[in-house]
Formats: C-alpha cells, sequence, structure tokens
C-alpha cells in the first residue's frame, strides 16, 4: 500500500487487493464486472497474473485499488506465493455450486495467513448465487466460516453483477478505515479525518461492513 499527497493538500492512496480460490470459480469474472462491467462466459483459466485498477472516492479523498487475479490451479503455486506481497485486501472465493472450492477456503485461508499481513481486510465471497436451485454450499455454511475466521461475507454473481460492486468495496473500505484509524493514532493533529464520515458511492455497502453480516441474491 502507497499513500501519498497530491497537490493542494489533497490525499490520494492506492491499495493492492488480491483475488484467491480454486481454479473456475469465476474470480476474473468477479474482476471484469467490477472493473468493466463485462462478463465472458467462456473466459479461460487466467495463466499467471493479471490486473485492473479501480479509482473512487471516500472521504473527499481519492482512494485507488489496484485489484490483482491470479490462477487457482496447483502448477501456478509459485506465481501466487509472491503475488500477496503488499496486498492490504482479499477476497476468497468459492463456488456455491461446487462444494470442493467451499473446502478449499481453509487451505487459501492458510496461504494468505502465510504470506500476507494479519491486518489484510478479508471477504469471503460464495460467487454464482444465480445458479441457486443447483446449490452445494448454503449461505448459512458461508455466513459461519466467515464469522468463525471473523470475515465479511457476501454471495454475489458475476453473471448478473449481483453484489459484485458491493463485495469489493467493503474491502476497499475496510482499508481505507484502517489506514484512518492508524492516521488517528498517530497524528492528533489532524482532527478533520473522521471514520464516521467515511462513505462510499456504492448502493447498500454501508449496510454490509459487519463482519460475517450475510447477503445473498
Amino acid at each position: 500500500m502507497a499513500e501519498e499527497g497530491g497537490g493542494g493538500g489533497a490525499e490520494s492512496y492506492l491499495f493492492k487487493v488480491v483475488i484467491i480460490g480454486d481454479s473456475a470459480v469465476g474470480k476474473s469474472n468477479l474482476l471484469s464486472r467490477y472493473s468493466r462491467d463485462e462478463f465472458n462466459p467462456n473466459s479461460r483459466a487466467t495463466i499467471g497474473v493479471e490486473f485492473q485498477t479501480q479509482t473512487l472516492t471516500i472521504d473527499g479523498k481519492e482512494v485507488k485499488a489496484q485489484i490483482w487475479d491470479t490462477a487457482g490451479q496447483e502448477r501456478f503455486r509459485a506465481v501466487t506465493s509472491a503475488y500477496y506481497r503488499g496486498a492490504v485486501g482479499a477476497l476468497l472465493v468459492y463456488d456455491i455450486t461446487r462444494s470442493a472450492t467451499f473446502q478449499s477456503i481453509d487451505r487459501w485461508l492458510q496461504e494468505l495467513n502465510t504470506h500476507s499481513d494479519t491486518s489484510v481486510a478479508r471477504i469471503l465471497v460464495g460467487n454464482k448465487c444465480d445458479l441457486g436451485e443447483i446449490r452445494a454450499v448454503s449461505v448459512e455454511d458461508g455466513k459461519n466460516l466467515a464469522e468463525s475466521e471473523g470475515l465479511f461475507f457476501m454471495e454475489t454473481s458475476a453473471l448478473d453483477s449481483t453484489n459484485v460492486k458491493t463485495a469489493f468495496e467493503i474491502v476497499i473500505k475496510e482499508i481505507y478505515n484502517h489506514v484512518s484509524r492508524k492516521v488517528l493514532s498517530s497524528d492528533t493533529s489532524k482532527p478533520e479525518v473522521s471514520l464516521n464520515s467515511v462513505s462510499l458511492t456504492a448502493n447498500g455497502a454501508e449496510e454490509q461492513m459487519q463482519k460475517g453480516k450475510s447477503s445473498c441474491c
């Protein structure tokens, strides 16, 4: 993460966010839906690493999120170990129609804990909630895992956009809040930084800022 001062005293922030999870859970389509409002039903497995940068305004400050997507296949694990470096946010994604991808979340959490700081903002994402008729992982199971691990939780659909923007921006806002708390504790000469005034231009994001609180289509 980098923070820099802009012209006229304005502050800007750059946050690195990673998307992790098994292959074919929809990581790349979540990113393309959020960054470009696109969905490719024939998307191929990601080879190596790709990233997109999104800019939003929180509390009058420019926040850039550099969102990284990498392959979930085991043969690319050498790529993913370096991929976590500098990350301050993470989306842990599983496919609600494949229980094996949900069971893998524990391993992805362990890897995240090994390669990143414990203060990384994390959200558990159950993707493909548009396929509820063939659901293999219940909302309650997702919520319970999130609560036990101290994660935010949300079900999404990259296909129809359900909760995609909100899921990403929950993580970005939590990172910003963490940075703001550090500013408040280290620099009491800046009382204008108020966590209560932080807002996101995303419908529903404010209501989802409680760890373990679920949302589903």
